[in-house]
């Protein structure tokens, strides 16, 4: 058993929850705003202005992170048209995901195993007040989530774009293994449902 995963999964200090927390913001901040630059550059200078200091308590650190989750996704709605900007806000959101889930990997020392898995998705999920449970069948599962932070700030095109880096992260946590949300509670329904898939050739 991986002890520093397991205890990370149950515990973490206030200070490194915020520490994680302040970083998952800023790597994906940075992301929606080099979409700003390139597609809509007049609209970013006027939305940093406008962003709220991720200080506080944990909850409202979280708001002020989906708050300027919602404004860069808004303006980058506006320049693009919904279905463009979903497609290139999800497909950086991924790569930023992927990103994160690779560097969990290292430095958690995430093995293959679904319990890894799972112990490090905990890790990542309690920095954004997200509950969940994983329910598996052969090599697929369905991940519930039943309580999300971030679902009471986000507008559901937020969510659909951040959603992306959710699934990068599992891909960074376990290149195998692919997950696929497919409802969400800022669509109104009343869970989140992801799909996880094994690719059991790659897993072979």
């Amino acid at each position: 058993m991986n002890f520093k995963l397991w205890l990370a999964a149950r515990w973490m200090p206030r200070s490194i929850l915020f520490r994680e927390l302040d970083r998952v913001a800023s790597l994906t901040t940075r992301a929606l705003d080099s979409l700003l630059i390139a597609y809509a550059p007049d609209e970013l200078a006027t939305i940093r202005q406008s962003d709220m200091p991720l200080v506080g308590s944990i909850d409202a650190r979280r708001r002020a992170m989906a708050m300027a989750h919602n404004a860069r996704v808004a303006a980058l709605v506006k320049a693009l048209g919904h279905e463009r900007a979903v497609s290139v806000g999800r497909e950086i959101m991924f790569a930023t995901g992927r990103e994160l889930g690779e560097e969990a990997k290292l430095r958690l020392g995430v093995g293959d195993s679904r319990g890894d898995l799972l112990n490090a998705a905990k890790v990542l999920y309690k920095v954004l007040g997200i509950e969940f449970r994983i329910r598996w069948n052969g090599d697929s599962a369905i991940m519930e989530v039943n309580r999300c932070s971030l679902a009471e700030h986000y507008t559901p095109e937020a969510c659909l774009i951040l959603s992306g880096a959710d699934e990068g992260v599992v891909h960074g946590l376990n290149p195998a293994m692919s997950m696929v949300f497919e409802e969400r509670i800022t669509d109104g329904a009343q869970r989140c449902i992801a799909r996880l898939r094994m690719d059991v050739e790659r897993k072979g």
